[in-house]
């Protein structure tokens, strides 16, 4: 066991030193989330004090799109190179090796959120958010997203494919998880569209703890999410297995 946690911290800085800060990391983890938001108070006309309002879609956006890069990155790409078919061979549980090729980018999904929060903290009042409560739903976020991200990345072969295919998932959850819309306003054809995305109890937790207008109770988002993250999980494990082990 010690071995194997060597390892993975071993995974993870290596990680770290290799694939962070990049443009393309930045740019789809931070800067997009900022700028759809920007565009989202221009085409609404919203004051800076509504900022609480469309605070969790902005979290819940960094989070997804700094998360999902993150992974089109580091496993595509080492996966082109041969290097994740060599880690593959270390005497380390499968398991283990995907959590530690995961915990860089659940890491980075997590810091991302500093800036939007920093942004409403300089713009509004935020005495009234439930901090006790958004901070392990910005980690299920992240967790979540993250293994999606990471079920697109062992699905593909190249990175410009992951890219495209967590596209797929991204772009609805803009319109479909609550982020930016309440999902009772959608048409009701749709709405049970949104029931299967995970990133809709994750935006519906932090929607609770920010400005109160969750749908549902937060323990019943917690099991969603916690649901969410054991599919995943498992569906990319599988992929792993039928694709390089046996």
């Amino acid at each position: 066991m010690r071995n194997s946690l060597i390892a993975a911290w071993s995974i993870v800085l290596k990680d770290m030193k290799a694939y962070y800060l990049k443009p393309p990391n930045i740019s789809w983890g931070l800067l997009f989330p900022l700028v759809w938001t920007g565009m989202f108070f221009v085409k609404t006309g919203r004051e800076a004090g509504d900022i609480a309002g469309v605070l969790p879609g902005m979290v819940a956006l960094s989070v997804l799109f700094g998360t999902t890069s993150m992974l089109a990155v580091t496993v595509t790409f080492e996966r082109k190179a041969k290097a994740f078919e060599r880690l593959l061979l270390f005497p380390v549980p499968l398991g283990v090796l995907v959590l530690a090729k995961t915990s860089g980018a659940i890491v980075f999904g997590m810091v991302n959120t500093l800036v939007p929060f920093a942004i409403a903290l300089y713009l509004a009042d935020l005495s009234m958010v439930s901090w006790g409560v958004v901070v392990p739903a910005v980690m299920l976020v992240a967790v979540v997203s993250t293994f999606l991200g990471l079920f697109v990345a062992v699905s593909v072969s190249e990175v410009f494919e992951a890219q495209t295919f967590s596209n797929f998932f991204r772009f609805p959850m803009i319109f479909l998880c609550g982020l930016f819309f309440p999902v009772q306003d959608l048409p009701s054809y749709l709405q049970p569209v949104s029931m299967i995305l995970p990133l809709t109890y994750g935006v519906d937790l932090l929607h609770g703890a920010i400005n109160g207008s969750a749908m549902f109770s937060p323990a019943f988002d917690v099991v969603m999410l916690l649901f969410f993250i054991t599919l995943l999980f498992s569906l990319s494990l599988r992929s792993v297995h039928r694709r390089w082990i046996y």
